[in-house]
């Protein structure tokens, strides 16, 4: 209900005049979705500092932000493991030593579109999961219209982690950035069978949904 009335809030907004009013839950630039961003990105550095487990994982179309970039390096100074999803530009350099050691870059490709924009951050036992329409862009996030909900249902929050997982685990249609800023296309190691995310995800969404068992009377 709280992000649907920040949902109507923000349409009033746009059909009308004056400032948006504070949003319960949904994340909007260029008002405040930057410094949100930046805000848990901070926190899983924290927690890393702290040496409890830290993780960030994003999806995301285009990465070249030059302060959500600065944020991620230091993250992984503080020992945080990053994990980037872009499926197109990334201007981030990974695995350089002193800088971004914990990162890794790839790109997915295949039969579809890689369009959506994910994002997450794990700082110990703590979690926050994002979705929506903001890539990690000057103009996304300072000069245009975007909108982020929290995902909040842990059922919700299982599926997508095994969406991370699978294209983290892609290893015959993704591409590795490496620290010279060169792509590398993955392959299969000897023996290994080629596994493309797509694929796997295709057959995830072709099941049949599961249906609640029937309570006993």
């Amino acid at each position: 209900e709280e992000i649907a009335a920040d949902v109507a809030d923000l349409f009033n907004h746009l059909t009308g005049f004056g400032k948006p009013p504070p949003f319960r839950k949904i994340l909007v630039a260029p008002y405040n979705l930057r410094e949100r961003l930046v805000e848990e990105i901070r926190r899983v550095a924290k927690a890393a500092a702290d040496g409890k487990p830290a993780r960030i994982r994003i999806k995301v179309n285009a990465l070249t932000d030059p302060g959500i970039i600065d944020e991620l390096y230091d993250a992984s100074g503080a020992g945080a493991h990053v994990d980037a999803i872009v499926r197109s530009i990334c201007s981030l350099r990974p695995g350089v030593k002193g800088l971004s050691e914990s990162v890794h870059v790839r790109s997915v490709l295949g039969r579809f579109l890689e369009h959506s924009r994910v994002y997450h951050f794990d700082r110990g036992d703590e979690a926050c999961w994002l979705m929506g329409s903001a890539d990690l862009m000057p103009r996304n996030l300072d000069n245009r219209l975007e909108l982020v909900v929290p995902i909040e249902s842990e059922r919700l929050r299982t599926r997508l982690s095994s969406v991370f997982d699978t294209l983290l685990a892609d290893n015959s249609g993704a591409w590795e950035l490496d620290a010279e800023g060169v792509w590398r296309r993955v392959r299969p190691a000897k023996g290994q069978r080629a596994r493309y995310a797509q694929d796997v995800l295709i057959k995830s969404a072709a099941r049949p949904p599961r249906r609640p068992a029937a309570k006993r009377r």
